[in-house]
């Protein structure tokens, strides 16, 4: 594989510190203190203590540079034109439930322009990483997406929003819609992971609404550097802002156009 550039190196050496307390505190998941931002929603002291350690190699490695955080929100550098976007952990929920499918999602940002990604889940020691450029890569191995081309034999990955959210009736549309037309679909509790799937050819396909930047930043690239198209639901470059995305190999991509677009 190609040398990774410095900023890829300070990454993985963040997200790779920061999974060790997660990995610690994976192991006593019943003991950890937990209060509740919203129905479904939880932080927990490991994913602060994840993303202050984040914050803090980063900050060190590239003093000046931004970040946009999940629970520490946003913080302006002195360096206008380069932001961290980071998700310390993400898939709590299964988390604090024992389940072994979360991961630490770091991605920066230049001049406005996403220019690298790492998915790191560190139960499976899976990190997922791409720059622009360069190309996407699990634990230096070359990734690409599928190349399945009938959507009868594809799998998918979506998420499914909590009762009461605004978002509810459009996903139970979404799935009567997508259902009868694929191999089957999978909900994995990450959306960072997902799109980490989608880039190896794990799934074909992924579709979610109502997303935040930190869930789907360094997704994307990881996405686009293996081949693969990004847009939002509607077909639109505005991902980002409204939160919908869609993801998969050229014939997946069109196919979710085609049925999940609401004209």
């Amino acid at each position: 594989m190609p040398a990774q550039s410095p900023a890829m190196n300070v990454m993985m050496g963040a997200a790779t510190k920061a999974a060790r307390s997660l990995r610690r505190d994976f192991g006593e998941v019943e003991n950890l203190q937990v209060s509740t931002k919203g129905p479904g929603d939880f932080v927990s002291n490991a994913d602060l203590k994840a993303e202050k350690t984040i914050y803090e190699e980063l900050s060190k490695a590239r003093p000046g540079y931004g970040f946009l955080m999940e629970e520490n929100g946003e913080i302006e550098g002195a360096d206008k034109t380069h932001r961290w976007i980071i998700d310390p952990l993400d898939g709590t929920t299964n988390f604090l439930h024992g389940i072994p499918i979360f991961s630490i999602s770091i991605a920066l940002e230049r001049d406005g322009a996403l220019v690298a990604g790492l998915v790191y889940n560190p139960i499976t020691d899976e990190m997922f990483h791409a720059e622009k450029g360069i190309g996407a890569y699990l634990n230096n191995r070359r990734i690409r997406v599928s190349a399945r081309k009938k959507i009868e034999e594809s799998v998918f990955a979506t998420g499914i929003p909590h009762t009461g959210r605004a978002g509810a009736p459009q996903f139970f549309t979404d799935m009567e819609t997508m259902l009868p037309k694929v191999a089957g679909i999978r909900r994995f509790g990450s959306a960072a992971l997902d799109l980490a799937y989608v880039a190896s050819g794990r799934v074909d396909g992924y579709w979610e609404r109502g997303l935040e930047t930190w869930d789907m930043a360094a997704g994307i690239v990881l996405v686009r550097e293996a081949g693969g198209l990004v847009s939002d639901i509607d077909l639109s470059a505005r991902h980002m802002q409204t939160g919908n995305i869609m993801a998969g190999n050229e014939a997946m991509h069109d196919a979710m156009g085609r049925f999940l677009t609401r004209k």
